[in-house]
C-alpha cells in the first residue's frame, strides 16, 4: 500500500519511527523504495553529490524536476517530497506556490520542503498548506543558508542560538505541516518539540557521531556502485555510508 501524508502522521501518533533516505535518480529510487521506506526526499544536495557544486546553492528549480521525474519512475510506495531549491520560493508566498505548484504537478511528488522557521517563511508554509500543498519544515542548519553560517556546522551552540532555532520548530509547526525536519543539533532537543503537535519533528544529524541529512532516522548515503570516495563538499555526513553499498543495508 501506498504511503500517504495520513499515515505518516498516524505513525507519529503512535510513536513509530518514520523511515526516511534521499534518491536523486532512477535506480537509488527503485532500491530505496523496495527496501519499504515511509518518505523519500528528492533534496538539493543532489547539486553537491551528483552534479559537483560546492553548495545547494546554484542548483535551480529545473535541475530538481528532471531529477525528481527520474525519482518518481522508480518510486511505487513511498511518499515522494520535492526539495525547493534555493530562490524559487524565498521571494514571496506567491512565487513559492507557483514553485510548489510546477513541483507536484511536473513530477508526481506529493509534498515539498523548504528551509527556515522565520517569519516571512512561516507565512509562506501557511499559504502552501491552505491551498492543499503538504509541506515538510526545516531548520537549523540550513544549506542554502551555509554563507551566513560560514560552512556546514553544527548549529545552536550558544544559548541563545539554541532558544532561536526552538522559537522557530514552534513557529513553523503552527501552519501544520506535514513534517518539521530539525537539522544538524543534539537529539534531546527534541522533547522541547509540543508534545499535543500531530506532525512529527524530524531530527537530523543529531549530535557528533550521527549523520546529517537524516529524517527520523534519515541515512545519508551516496550511490550504489561500490567504494566510491564520500563527495568532498560534505564533511558532515557520517563515514560509515553502505559503503561498498549492500541492498540489505537498506532494510
Amino acid at each position: 500500500m501506498a504511503v500517504t501524508t495520513q499515515h505518516l502522521i498516524r505513525l507519529k501518533q503512535q510513536s513509530k519511527p518514520i523511515v526516511a533516505l534521499t534518491a536523486w535518480d532512477y535506480p537509488s529510487a527503485q532500491l530505496i523504495d523496495q527496501a519499504g521506506v515511509d518518505l523519500i526526499l528528492v533534496g538539493d544536495t543532489l547539486g553537491m553529490v551528483v552534479l559537483g557544486y560546492e553548495t545547494t546553492i546554484p542548483v535551480t528549480l529545473d535541475e530538481m524536476l528532471h531529477h525528481a521525474k527520474a525519482v518518481r519512475r522508480g518510486v511505487k510506495q513511498a511518499l515522494l517530497v520535492f526539495d525547493l531549491p534555493f530562490l524559487s520560493y524565498q521571494e514571496s508566498p506567491a512565487q513559492a506556490l507557483h514553485s510548489a505548484g510546477r513541483a507536484l504537478k511536473e513530477t508526481g511528488a506529493q509534498a515539498i520542503k523548504l528551509e527556515g522557521g522565520y517569519p516571512v517563511m512561516v507565512e509562506t508554509v501557511a499559504h502552501l498548506v491552505q491551498v492543499g500543498i503538504p509541506v515538510l519544515g526545516h531548520i537549523g542548519l540550513t544549506p542554502q543558508s551555509v554563507h551566513k553560517f560560514g560552512g556546514f556546522r553544527k548549529q545552536g551552540n550558544s544559548p541563545e542560538a539554541k532558544e532561536q532555532i526552538l522559537q522557530e520548530a514552534i513557529a513553523s509547526n503552527k501552519p501544520e505541516p506535514l513534517l518539521s525536519s530539525w537539522n544538524t543539533f543534539p537529539l534531546t532537543w527534541r522533547s522541547k518539540f509540543p508534545k499535543n503537535s500531530p506532525f512529527p519533528p524530524l531530527a537530523s544529524a543529531l549530535d557528533h557521531t550521527v549523520t546529517v541529512k537524516c529524517l527520523s532516522p534519515m541515512i545519508c548515503w551516496v550511490y550504489p556502485t561500490g567504494n566510491r570516495p564520500l563527495p568532498k563538499p560534505m564533511p558532515i555526513c557520517e563515514k560509515r555510508l553502505l559503503k561498498p553499498f549492500k541492498p540489505t543495508a537498506l532494510k
